[in-house]
This record gives C-alpha cells, structure tokens and sequence, in this order.
C-alpha cells in the first residue's frame, strides 16, 4: 500500500440509483487525521471509436442533461452486471449505431473523475464494421454523425468536442495511427544504399 494511501474506517450508502449509488467514507489520513470523502460507485463503462474502411469515425450527438449541452462523443455505455468489456462494446455499437465490429481492440482503460467517482472506462478502437441490428434504450435520443479522423481532432481541438472519455480515445486512435505510418514508412528504403 503507497504511503498516501487514506485507510477507510467507517462507510454509509447515502443513495442507490438505477444508474450510480453514492457512499460517504470516513477516512483516516497518512497524517493520522480523519476526513469524510463522497463516493460515486459506478458499474464501469466503455466507448468506442468506431473508424470505417475509408476512415471515417462514426460519432453520435445527444444532449447530456447533466450538463445542459448536446454534446458530440463516441458511442459509450455502462457495463452490465457479468458483461466483459467487449461485450458490452459490442452491444454499444450495435443500439447506437447499427454496427459491429469485425475487429475490436483495447486502447486502455482509464478513470474518468477519480477524486470522487469509482468509474473505470475501458476505452476501444473498432475496426472492419458489419451493419448490425440494435435497440436503443427508450430514453435514448441521438443522432449518428461520421467525420474523417482528422477533422474529428481538429474539432476536438478547437473545443468542439467536450466528452473528456471522446477526447482521450481519439487522441489515443490518432497518435496510434501517426505511429503505425511512422513505422511503415521508416521500414521502406529509399534511394540508393
């Protein structure tokens, strides 16, 4: 255990939602003191950047309630209970886009407000897309946008996309495919050696 690790000594349920429950912890400090920290206990999600065989990303808008906002992110959802992370990347492509993946592979997994929240997000890349048949949940609105990736960045860029779980996962697609060309074009030779 890290040496500024808090040790929990007491934890009460203050809520229990349909979606995240809310614990309050006390604490003692590495110092000795006592303190109360607020938890928000989630199941875990995912989100994926679906990228077709021309290189589009495939994107959805929805208004964010929380925030007031129609925001611009990649297709992402709450992991059911005993549902793998590739699973229920599968199942977000398929009710929100009408898609699944041929190929599917992890980015990384990251934490998205970690000073009070349990949420782990495991961050995907879909590639080799099938048109696939899913339901959306009722309460879900959206609308499926498709950009190139570049123009996706520069969106991102210029404060266009705000999702900060959309923003990691196409600065990780984007970084991973400059590296990929890096490497193909230096394993080329050119001129005469």
């Amino acid at each position: 255990m890290s040496e500024l690790a808090e040790k929990m000594i007491g934890s009460k349920t203050v809520f229990e939602g349909r979606l995240v429950g809310l614990r309050q912890d006390e604490v003692q400090l590495p110092d000795g003191r006592k303190s109360i920290r607020e938890v928000v206990v989630h199941p875990g999600a995912v989100a994926v950047v679906p990228l077709t065989s021309d290189g589009q990303i495939v994107l959805i808008r929805q208004f964010r309630y929380a925030v007031g906002e129609t925001l611009i992110e990649i297709p992402a959802g709450t992991l059911h209970p005993d549902e793998t992370p590739e699973e229920c990347a599968q199942r977000e492509l398929r009710e929100e886009i009408g898609y699944a993946a041929g190929k599917l592979e992890r980015l990384t997994s990251l934490y998205l407000a970690p000073g009070y929240s349990t949420e782990l997000i495991h961050l995907f890349i879909a590639t080799e897309l099938i048109p696939a048949d899913g339901e959306r949940e009722e309460d879900e609105i959206l609308e499926v946008v498709k950009m190139p990736l570049k123009d996706a960045i520069a969106a991102a860029e210029k404060g266009e996309i705000r999702d900060a779980k959309t923003l990691a996962a196409l600065f990780l697609v984007h970084q991973r495919l400059l590296d990929e060309n890096f490497q193909l074009l230096s394993s080329h030779k050119f001129g005469n050696e």
